[in-house]
């Protein structure tokens, strides 16, 4: 039905970038925002990440909330999820398998230094090896101490709090995060769906019954045929 137009690597447009990763507390809310905001930046308005913790979903029910995540998901141009931790999060991995059946282009970040020596991504190795999938390991905490030791005088704890110096250095640790981030998602958008064409309408028809979405059978084919053709539209499928 749609044919996918020829690949524009300069494109202005801003994409959207679904931000998959836990909320539940407060590190994890302002982490989430802090580095939103610095993508938004760094990338001069091209990706626009829609973070879970600010979605509002008809209802506080589980299911409606699950529900709620998956049409944002699948409405998303790119997807970017957060690995850290000695556990993953069972809903950002759910999640990243949800965008791996619709062909979502997806960044996973870990910035968690623990098994930074390992050759391999401290995860199970079934999220692993999905294509049009960039994994980007950053070491944070020694991005951290980098920018610590770029001071060129010693500041006593007072002067720390006082001056607001440790949020600071947490920003431009979060700043540069967010860059290389973008660099990935650029890299990311450029690669061919692996979804074949002749399958794509059939495949988001059977998306929301997959999970068993909530919603009028008629309703929902509209809904993800419009997420189809914005894709198609936009290059990504």
């Amino acid at each position: 039905m749609w044919a996918r137009a020829p690949m524009k690597k300069n494109s202005k447009r801003s994409l959207s970038v679904f931000f998959g990763g836990e909320l539940f507390n407060l590190k994890h809310i302002i982490g989430n925002a802090y580095l939103a905001e610095a993508i938004y930046e760094k990338s001069h308005g091209r990706y626009l990440c829609a973070l879970p913790q600010d979605f509002d979903p008809r209802g506080t029910a589980a299911r409606s909330i699950r529900d709620h995540h998956i049409r944002m998901l699948v409405g998303s141009d790119l997807a970017l999820f957060s690995f850290d931790g000695p556990d993953l999060d069972s809903g950002t991995v759910a999640e990243f398998m949800l965008a791996k059946f619709a062909d979502i282009p997806s960044v996973i970040l870990r910035s968690d230094r623990r098994g930074a020596s390992d050759r391999s991504p401290q995860w199970n190795p079934m999220a692993n090896y999905f294509p049009r999938t960039i994994i980007l390991t950053l070491d944070g905490l020694a991005t951290y101490k980098a920018i610590l030791r770029k001071r060129q005088r010693r500041i006593d704890e007072v002067m720390r709090l006082a001056g607001q110096h440790s949020s600071a250095d947490a920003q431009r640790m979060c700043d540069e995060v967010a860059a290389s981030v973008v660099r990935a998602l650029d890299r990311v958008r450029e690669t061919e769906p692996v979804m074949p064409r002749h399958l794509r309408e059939e495949i988001y028809n059977w998306i929301p019954m997959m999970p068993g979405l909530r919603g009028k059978e008629k309703t929902l084919r509209r809904e993800f045929e419009k997420h189809l053709e914005r894709k198609v539209q936009r290059n990504l499928l």
